[in-house]
């Protein structure tokens, strides 16, 4: 329950230090040993701390292999990506020869497809002074002739420059 025990009835209000229950065992221990000279003090610190700082000297080498590796890591990161730039840089001036190559097939294929055309095979063979067939005959393994064979319409012959086949 709050407010029982020693010292805090109603009129107890803060102790003066040095006065607590703690406070006498720490004065009743103290008693008996004599304050340590500042010599003492210096030596005990010494004992726990060992001389020559070792957080520094070895602090500094760990210190420089971090910059060290972050430095090189960074620099192998600007290296790659510059590389990957680059090979972006060239893809893309393939990719515009590819499509400029494409077109180019596009339009030699049109050109070889109106050529192909039976109106422009029929022209052609027209200006070298060809004329078109009759029907057909044809000869069979045995010799026989089947179909009737005609002289073309309006072939003269020997027209060719050549005279008669025999």
């Amino acid at each position: 329950m709050p407010g029982t025990g020693p010292g805090t009835g109603p009129g107890a209000g803060p102790r003066p230090p040095g006065t607590g229950p703690k406070a006498r065992k720490t004065v009743a221990a103290d008693r008996g040993r004599t304050a340590p000279t500042p010599q003492q003090r210096l030596a005990r610190l010494a004992r726990l701390a060992p001389a020559g700082s070792p957080a520094g000297p070895a602090r500094t080498p760990f210190v420089l292999l971090v910059v060290v590796l972050l430095g090189s890591g960074l620099l192998t990161l600007l290296l790659l990506n510059a590389a990957v730039n680059q090979g972006s840089f060239e893809l893309g001036e393939l990719e515009k020869r590819t499509e400029e190559l494409t077109d180019e097939e596009q339009a030699l294929q049109q050109e070889l497809d109106s050529y192909s055309a039976p109106g422009s095979l029929a022209e052609k063979a027209r200006e070298l002074g060809l004329v078109p067939g009759g029907n057909p005959a044809f000869i069979l393994p045995d010799g026989t002739v089947r179909g009737a064979p005609s002289p073309v319409p309006g072939a003269v012959p020997g027209a060719d420059g050549q005279g008669e086949r025999p």
